[in-house]
């Protein structure tokens, strides 16, 4: 996602400006490449140029308002109550929006003047990446903001989640940036305006940093990023963070100077940066992450991936851990049997597990709800989110721990969990607990200044405050009823934020409150069309003191909501250390629910170069033919780079529509579950530990480039044979297919040789080049597959099985005459690939080849004279025949066939 191209930067000239324009300018000033967002009563109102530009981008009216140097002003509103949907909106097309709202109430601005204007200041940037309110957030998904340093030739990834204060710092090589970047998937990247020059790094971002922001290369400094960094942090020096180095300093500068610029000074709840480097989990390039689908389809929709099939989770914070773990895969095999002993645990314990999902259904989203709190946007309802969370992580840990089975207690990343859970074990969460379910009301406003959420009984001051707000209804009405008595007038007594209490009778009825001896009690206010508007001295003092009750008992709640917010915060590191464990019992949980539904298996992961797969399944084509109410057939794979226990690389043929492609994906998509810590769809499956995964799989151009669909494809064959190692997995299909057919032919051949004989990987090789089935006797470590498929009376008939040995042909007219191609064509097709394979030699020459022969009449069935059983056929009657005359024509129609 790229800006607007319209966001061009105006200046104006705030001559002349009235002191509300004024203001604007000011603004505008301060963010010229944003909309601004001006609080103006109940709306937000855009000018000029930003009015034009969010008009067109939301549909909505745009109108003029007043003028400025003698030209009028164009404006275009929204509704303060509707502003999220319309944010949204704008973010999603690229805008970048300042809000600027109204930070004192109108009475207030009167105090100093009666001309004086309200004041006004920018609260906040809304940019992609920094988004933090549950309307604007995908609850499933992450929202993260990413930057990219380089120095020396060193690159830096920095990620934050500002919506959970989870901060990633990874140092990867140059031209592993983008692998980092795909598996992140940032809504917005940073990166220093000096490195867009560089076209491999800008493609790069562009493909996967989602709103590209260029910042000045001077934010990247590493002097200054240190000082931002520290300041973000509140720490005096970054020795506690691991040593990082001049590139990492760079990119978390980056997030700091930008988060220092949109949040308004306001500090978010981070943790400390957690730092990985490329050896830590598996590589997948943006290409093999498309092509396997893995949390999005190719058509961006999650309904069809591989982690819609798996994702049983039932928080949105474990939903996100799940997508967190599958983009980026474990290489270590003691971390994946770690996440695997937490899945096998819930699986022996299965009447536990569906307890412990049906409690974690109200735990709310703690980390996002602090921070919200933090960020100064936070409300009564996140508060009572954490107090549900806290609560709901104290009745796990009890239930959990005790399970009551000694043989077999909880593995270390579950007791790991139930410890952060226990508030007991923290005095600081377990006073806030506390707090909270004393203090919180059960009907939780979303905001502070709304009122109403303190108990009662907690606060007596409060109690009595209210007291006195609640009983002024009742007395209003007592005043009114007397009032009505003693003038003998029907009158009410209503409110507004403007006049406050008055005294309100109809024109026609009103006459005698402006005569003695009523005009002594009654003072005159104002008269509109229908009504007219009085006080007495009663209801003016009466005013008085139910506005001073109703603001003494509101400062009150708002001093109890800062006080809880600031002990929240105090306490951010045990609060999102306890909604990580949240997330990870969700996860485990989760994944022990769809292997029991899925009959998926433990694989077995080790420091081997294996890849061992009995009757495995693809996850996601598998539940797709489930709901089509057929079987589906498993197939086994078999692969050792060291060329021991199996062939180090499989040449896979077979026709179109007989499963290739599954194959491969399916054997790809198991690496991936096994060492993210998930069962795996099979009988069973020893892995060697993947580090690098590869799928050339399926292939489009790049127009914006210029490249073609086959320079595509060599490109993306280019990247695997320059950088697969012995321990990678490399899954490729119909490669040299976009060209000549003896072109094709030997650069796959050329590319099998290669994977074999240099990258010396794992490899699945499906091609219909049916020589290549030739290099199994040529090479010492390849074996031939070939995905089955039989004729059966004309038709053809696919098994879906994985057999050994070549395929015996391509099938590709039969598959033609499936695909509905017309049966002429198919005719003669079948005409000349029959004459093509009836050749001995080579067809060197084109005029040889029945392909650049004359259409001959031949294709169609010649005139024959139809048979005496052909013309008796014809002549029958079939509508007229009467039962018995029937019987009679089919009886003599067989004795025609007669010899």
């Amino acid at each position: 996602m790229n800006a607007p191209a319209s966001t061009t930067i105006q200046t104006y000239d705030a001559t002349g400006a009235t002191p509300v324009m004024q203001q604007f300018f000011e603004m505008k000033a301060r963010q010229p490449d944003a909309l601004i967002f001006f609080r103006m009563g109940d709306f937000y109102e855009m000018f000029f140029d930003d009015a034009y530009a969010a008009a067109a981008a939301l549909g909505i009216s745009q109108t003029f308002r007043g003028t400025h140097n003698g030209q009028p002003i164009p404006m275009a509103g929204v509704p303060q109550h509707a502003a999220e949907a319309y944010l949204s909106k704008l973010i999603r097309l690229g805008f970048k929006v300042a809000v600027c709202e109204q930070m004192e109430d109108p009475a207030e601005a009167r105090k100093r003047g009666s001309k004086s204007v309200v004041r006004r200041d920018i609260v906040r940037v809304v940019t992609p990446g920094t988004l933090t309110e549950d309307g604007l957030l995908d609850a499933r998904g992450a929202n993260r903001l990413a930057a990219v340093a380089i120095r020396a030739g060193q690159a830096a990834v920095a990620a934050v989640e500002l919506s959970t204060g989870e901060v990633e710092c990874f140092l990867v090589a140059r031209d592993a940036v983008g692998t980092i970047l795909a598996a992140l998937a940032p809504s917005e990247t940073l990166v220093a305006d000096r490195l867009l020059a560089d076209d491999d790094l800008a493609q790069t971002l562009k493909i996967c940093g989602g709103l590209v922001q260029p910042m000045p290369s001077a934010l990247s400094e590493p002097q200054a990023s240190e000082t931002r960094v520290k300041r973000l942090y509140g720490v005096d020096t970054l020795d506690g963070f691991g040593g990082l180095s001049s590139a990492e300093i760079g990119a978390l500068g980056l997030i700091a100077a930008h988060l220092e610029m949109t949040q308004a000074g306001k500090l978010p709840a981070l943790r400390a940066p957690r730092r990985a480097a490329e050896a830590d989990v598996m590589s997948i390039d943006p290409a093999t992450r498309a092509s396997l689908e893995i949390d999005r389809t190719q058509g961006g929709d999650r309904n069809g991936s591989l982690l819609a099939v798996i994702d049983r989770t039932v928080t949105a914070a474990g939903a996100r851990l799940l997508t967190a773990r599958l983009a980026r895969p474990l290489l270590d095999p003691r971390a994946i049997d770690a996440r695997l002993d937490a899945v096998e645990w819930f699986i022996d314990h299965r009447p536990l597990r569906e307890r412990l999902r049906e409690v974690l259904k109200g735990a709310g989203d703690m980390a996002r709800a602090l921070s919200r709190l933090a960020l100064g946007r936070g409300g009564p309802r996140d508060l009572g989110c954490l107090k549900d969370g806290l609560k709901t992580g104290e009745k796990l840990a009890g239930m959990v721990g005790g399970s009551g089975d000694p043989l077999s207690p909880p593995p270390a990343e579950l007791e790991l969990a139930l410890k952060a859970l226990t508030p007991a074990l923290h005095d600081g969460l377990s006073r806030l607990l506390d707090q909270l379910e004393i203090g919180l009301g059960a009907d939780l406003p979303a905001l502070a200044r709304d009122g109403g959420y303190v108990a009662s009984g907690v606060r007596p001051e409060l109690d009595q405050a209210r007291g006195l707000r609640d009983d002024s209804r009742r007395v209003v009405a007592a005043l009114e009823t007397r009032l009505c008595q003693d003038s003998g007038v029907p009158l009410k007594i209503r409110h507004n934020g403007v006049l406050g209490y008055f005294v309100e009778a109809t024109a026609g009825k009103a006459d005698p409150l402006f005569q003695p001896p009523l005009n002594a009690t009654f003072i005159h206010r104002q008269t509109l069309a229908n009504q007219v508007r009085f006080t007495t001295v009663e209801l003016a003092d009466l005013d008085a003191r139910i506005a001073q009750a109703a603001e003494r008992a509101l400062a009150m709640e708002v001093a109890a909501f800062e006080d809880w917010r600031a002990e929240a915060c105090r306490l951010a590191e045990p609060i999102l250390l306890a909604a990580e464990a949240l997330a990870k019992l969700d996860v485990a949980a989760a994944l022990a629910e769809w292997a029991e539904d899925s009959g998926a298996v433990r694989p077995m992961v080790d420091k081997s170069l294996v890849f061992e797969a009995k009757a495995a399944r693809h996850p996601v084509v598998e539940a797709a033919v489930k709901r089509a109410g057929d079987p589906y057939t498993p197939n086994d794979c078999c692969l050792d780079a060291a060329g021991e226990a199996g062939a180090r690389l499989s040449i896979v043929t077979g026709p179109n529509m007989a499963g290739k492609s599954t194959f491969l994906r399916q054997n790809a998509l198991l690496a991936i579950l096994a060492q993210s810590g998930c069962y795996v769809p099979a009988k069973s499956l020893r892995l060697g530990v993947v580090d690098r995964l590869f799928s050339r799989v399926g292939a489009g151009d790049d127009l914006a480039r210029g490249r073609s669909t086959f320079m595509m494809e060599m490109v993306e064959t280019a990247a695997i044979l320059t950088q697969a190692s012995p321990r990678s997995l490399v899954i490729l299909d119909e490669i040299g297919r976009g060209t000549a057919t003896y072109d094709g032919l030997a650069i796959a051949w050329a590319c099998a040789e290669a994977l074999h004989d240099t990258n010396r990987c794992r490899a699945l090789f499906a091609t219909h080049y049916h020589e290549l089935a030739t290099l199994e006797t040529r090479l010492a470590h390849v074996s031939n597959l070939s995905l089955r498929a039989k004729e059966w009376n004309g038709d053809l008939v696919f098994l879906h099985e994985a057999a050994a040995g070549p395929a015996d042909r391509s099938y590709g007219v039969q598959v033609a005459k499936l695909a509905g191609v017309p049966p002429a064509v198919v005719a003669r097709a079948k005409e000349v690939l029959d004459r093509l394979e009836s050749k001995t030699e080579s067809p060197a020459r084109l005029d040889d080849l029945p392909l650049f022969a004359a259409f001959a009449p031949a294709s169609a069935p010649a005139q024959v004279a139809p048979s005496r059983t052909d013309a008796a056929l014809q002549d029958l009657d079939v509508d007229g025949m009467s039962p018995r005359e029937a019987l009679d024509a089919l009886y003599r129609l067989k004795a025609l066939l007669k010899p």
